[in-house]
């Protein structure tokens, strides 16, 4: 069978079993709806959790970036990894105990404030809608390429399945269905990363075969050859200092990530929510240490199979012909001698190529059977969709629990609620396919901006709030606006508004670090001229990270 109805076959057997599950999860009840009743196992939670953290920015670009940015692309590796482990240690168990259903929630509570809530609530927007941008330009690549439909075709077709399942199921019904998208991605991840290895270097661990062979002196000695830096070169791209500031940003910002730390509330108890950090950080690990492997194999078969071709040969090889009608690859004969170079002067590139493709275009470029192809593709919706799906709840759950429920109407029935929360999802859907047919940059871009986003609001009120019981709800409000005000400015600004990085050449993808830091300064220093928070507060945050002894110490 051709490669598209192998994607159509597995694509649909996906969103068949996706649709399934969505339905045998349906729910009534606002518990279900916003933290799955709290019932879900640790070894679930850590697949959801994982399948819901590794997006499209990690599945379908992040490998694409590193190719193209050589050892600076590590930043992603680092930062997304080191800041989940943040998470899991720092956080994520203090969140649990104190038993809210969402980072707002939290907020509004710790700081005995509405204001402080609403700031929290718009901030948790702001976070899940940059970030749904990047999942559903991912649906929209997929879509565009392996089925043949336009972008914007694609995009709405994967909001219908999101919407599927979310509306129907809430939480329970994404956390189940995520569980299933983590099977599948980390197969479509692995199984062409193993196959590729083994035809480079004849060994089939791409982590083995990515250190001990000598594909990257190989790739260094051509990188030279096309005037490039080497491949492994470090600062090449990006400033040591923006490389550190991007670096703690990701990480940071993933400590800061409702979608995430809503995970946490869906688990039986503290003690199940540290077993689910492990769990998913073992799922994480599995697709973050082949990613620097896949990501060198794919530059060198790349270059191998497009530089220095005739125009009339790469013409004739099918997956170059239908990468290019999707305008995510492009050539130009612009010397006219009928032979097609890559060169780091964009003046004289003739090869033109979205970082977006490179995991996508992989298997094709290496010949690899056309089920795997397909499979890739069912890999790339499935990453996309779980972390689209966990966002929309957090924008439905922000509107309808932490401002309807909890400031408009209190009294609302449990029906009520879960109404409101599904309308919120169909609303957050249309917001998520406008971004997804105009998006604002690279998905792995974009996706950092929300980290930065989420590093300057969330992370320091969240860490102050469980840690420093004298932070009061003056010194929250003026840091989470401040920091996220700042950030905004500067990442827009630089982005669209033309302006230069003023702070030392940082990017807006870095800048999130400037924005926290910022964040925690205002906060502590406002908190300590004003009064300090009740007793029963204080008292609260010392209960909170108090040891905590559970009725139960067997992890069911």
């Amino acid at each position: 069978m051709s490669v598209e109805i192998w994607t159509i076959v597995l694509v649909g057997l996906s969103f068949v079993a996706y649709i399934y599950i969505g339905w045998q999860s349906r729910v009534e009840n606002s518990k279900d709806f916003f933290i799955a009743g709290q019932g879900i196992p640790s070894i679930a939670n850590g697949a959801a959790t994982a399948a819901d953290w590794m997006s499209a920015a990690s599945f379908i670009s992040m490998a694409g970036l590193i190719s193209f940015l050589g050892y600076d692309g590590s930043i992603y590796l680092m930062g997304w990894t080191g800041g989940y482990v943040l998470l899991a240690l720092l956080l994520a168990p203090y969140l649990r105990k104190f038993g809210k259903y969402t980072v707002p929630d939290f907020v509004g509570d710790r700081y005995y404030s509405n204001i402080a809530r609403l700031v929290a609530v718009v901030a948790a927007i702001f976070v899940s809608l940059t970030y749904v941008a990047g999942q559903m330009r991912g649906v929209g690549i997929v879509f565009s390429r392996f089925l043949q439909v336009d972008i914007n075709t694609g995009v709405i077709i994967g909001m219908v399945i999101v919407g599927f399942f979310s509306v129907l199921g809430g939480m329970k019904g994404i956390t189940w269905t995520q569980v299933a998208q983590y099977c599948v991605l980390i197969f479509a991840y692995l199984i062409p990363a193993i196959a590729i290895a083994w035809f480079l270097t004849g060994n089939p661990v791409p982590q083995l075969a990515f250190t001990f062979s000598d594909i990257a002196d190989k790739l260094n000695k051509i990188q030279v050859d096309l005037g490039f830096k080497p491949y492994t070169e470090p600062f090449v791209n990006k400033s040591m200092l923006d490389v550190l500031f991007t670096t703690i940003a990701l990480m940071v910002g993933t400590a800061g990530l409702p979608h995430i730390i809503v995970r946490f509330y869906t688990v039986k108890s503290v003690r199940a929510a540290r077993y689910s950090a492990g769990w998913a950080l073992l799922f994480i690990a599995i697709l973050y240490t082949t990613a620097p492997a896949l990501s060198m194999f794919a530059r060198y078969n790349l270059i191998d199979s497009l530089h220095n071709h005739t125009v009339a040969e790469v013409q004739q090889l099918d997956w170059a012909a239908k990468w290019e009608k999707t305008k995510l690859l492009a050539f130009d004969d612009i010397n006219k001698d009928g032979r097609l170079q890559l060169t780091p002067n964009k003046d004289t590139n003739e090869i033109k190529i979205d970082r977006d493709i490179i995991v996508l275009s992989t298997p094709e470029i290496a010949n690899l059977p056309p089920w795997v192809i397909g499979l890739v593709a069912a890999g790339g919706l499935a990453a996309a969709l779980s972390t689209a799906s966990g966002l929309l709840l957090v924008i439905s759950s922000s509107i309808a629990h932490d401002i309807y429920y909890r400031i408009i109407d209190s009294s609302a029935s449990e029906e009520k609620r879960v109404f409101v929360g599904r309308i919120m999802v169909g609303f957050s859907l249309v917001l998520a396919g406008y971004f997804g047919v105009n998006p604002p940059g690279f998905v792995s871009e974009v996706v950092a901006f929300a980290f930065g986003l989420a590093a300057a609001s969330f992370f320091p009120v969240i860490f102050l709030g469980i840690f420093d019981k004298r932070t009061n709800s003056e010194g929250a409000i003026a840091g989470m606006l401040t920091g996220l005000l700042f950030t905004i400015i500067y990442i827009v600004g630089v982005k669209f508004g033309g302006m230069q990085p003023w702070f030392f050449g940082v990017s807006p993808e870095g800048i999130g670090t400037l924005g926290m830091l910022i964040n925690f300064a205002v906060t502590l220093v406002v908190s300590r001229l004003t009064p300090p928070p009740p007793a029963e507060i204080q008292a609260m945050v010392e209960d909170l990270r108090s040891p905590l002894i559970e009725e139960s110490l067997v992890e069911e």
